[in-house]
């Protein structure tokens, strides 16, 4: 995971998401690039405007770039001497938040986004925070939620939790979660939350271990007759630092983020959320 992007809005609770993901990419050793989509008012036809004057659009840019210097100024300050300090890069663009990570993610290769939820705590409120769930369903990254509570300290441990409906795109994505993990030396728990059988988790440990060359790597089941519950008890006696999940339709992370189920999730858990792409 060579680059980072943070898109943000100069909340602080996307600074937060910010000074979070600065910290993980000196760890391992990624550069960052911060942007800041201008979105621009929208057409009022009571007014009889047909479009957002030119002079307006500069200043709002002028406004975000500003903003945006002044965030690189912040991180500057935090370089140090000995260790890697990341190369930090910003752009603005007048346009959607979705449209422009895509584009920025595809024209620099970037390995991961993160953006800081409004939520005040919890999944529920994390995966209704302003941009979150149009960034779920739209980009094709991995994408890090920073609630504002998630302490910012060093990642020891990550759960992957699995339905095991999709082997092959659950190997891929761990693949990818080592990448991030390596160079943390975390451990990555893989866990099994969905289903009362425990027999599905032993040939894809197998092949999990004899192809990701990750000593690190664990199996928990964690029985649950409601999947909620059973992700509200695996981070609140886990000591996760992270939880990871693939986001495609008709699975449980679906359903979370279409809000059926969201509503019951404890407010207590509030930690980052690592959600992986269905399709690449």
């Amino acid at each position: 995971m060579k680059k980072f992007l943070f898109p943000t809005d100069f909340s602080a609770n996307a600074t937060h998401a910010l000074n979070y993901g600065y910290s993980l990419a000196k760890r391992v050793k990624a550069n960052i690039i911060i942007c800041n989509a201008v979105i621009e008012p929208a057409e009022v036809p009571q007014t009889g405007m047909v479009g957002w004057p030119m002079e307006e659009s500069e200043l709002l840019l002028e406004e975000s770039s500003h903003a945006l210097k002044l965030l690189r100024e912040q991180l500057d300050e935090k370089e140090e001497t000995v260790g890697f300090n990341p190369i930090i890069d910003t752009k603005n663009n007048a346009g959607t938040v979705i449209e422009m990570v895509n584009h920025l993610g595809h024209d620099n290769d970037i390995g991961l986004v993160i953006v800081g939820t409004h939520g005040s705590s919890g999944l529920n409120t994390l995966l209704l925070g302003n941009h979150s769930r149009q960034l779920i369903d739209n980009i094709n990254r991995p994408l890090l939620l920073v609630p504002p509570s998630a302490p910012i300290k060093p990642i020891k441990k990550i759960a992957f939790a699995t339905d095991f409906e999709n082997p092959a795109k659950d190997l891929e994505c761990i693949y990818q979660l080592i990448l991030l993990a390596r160079p943390l030396n975390a451990e990555i728990l893989i866990t099994n939350i969905f289903d009362e059988k425990e027999n599905y988790h032993k040939e894809f440990m197998n092949e999990l271990t004899n192809k990701a060359d990750y000593p690190h790597i664990y199996y928990r089941f964690v029985k649950a007759y409601r999947p909620e519950a059973g992700l509200d008890w695996l981070c609140e006696h886990g000591q996760i630092d992270i939880l990871a999940m693939v986001h495609r339709s008709h699975n449980f992370i679906d359903s979370l983020f279409r809000g059926s189920q969201t509503q019951k999730m404890a407010n207590h858990i509030a930690i980052p959320l690592l959600v992986f792409p269905a399709k690449a």
